[in-house]
């Protein structure tokens, strides 16, 4: 089993920045891969980034979010994180980090996560 633990949310004023922490533990040695989804009010869960454990990374297509989220492991926090920059009120959701032991491919795909955090909220003012 792998507990999945998010940190870093709260709230910030419109084009101010943001750093979430995400923290796995238990049968970590089977992970393949990490990520990072979003899910706003009245709104499915969506994409945001995903690092797998060599560090290749893939990113949502959404156009306003690539270039202003970053995903990345700190080695020394042993955490995978995203760097979230420009910050809008479009991007106010709850934000759930996921865990997914499934190494044929790195993917955005939700259902191939099996551990998921509680996620933690996200708010952005004008």
């Amino acid at each position: 089993q792998v507990l999945v633990v998010e940190s870093g949310g709260g709230s910030v004023q419109s084009g101010g920045s943001l750093r979430l922490s995400c923290a796995a533990s238990g049968q970590t040695v089977s992970i393949y891969a990490m990520g990072w989804f979003l899910q706003a009010p009245g709104k499915e869960r969506e994409f945001v980034a995903a690092i797998d454990w060599i560090g290749k990374t893939i990113y949502t297509d959404d156009s306003a979010a690539r270039g202003r989220f970053t995903i990345f492991r700190d080695g020394a926090k042993g955490t995978v994180d995203l760097q979230m920059n420009s910050l809008s009120p479009d991007d106010t959701a709850v934000y759930y980090c996921a865990a997914t032991e499934l190494d044929d491919r790195l993917s955005g795909n939700a259902g191939r996560y099996r551990y998921w955090g509680r996620g933690t909220q996200v708010t952005v003012s004008q």
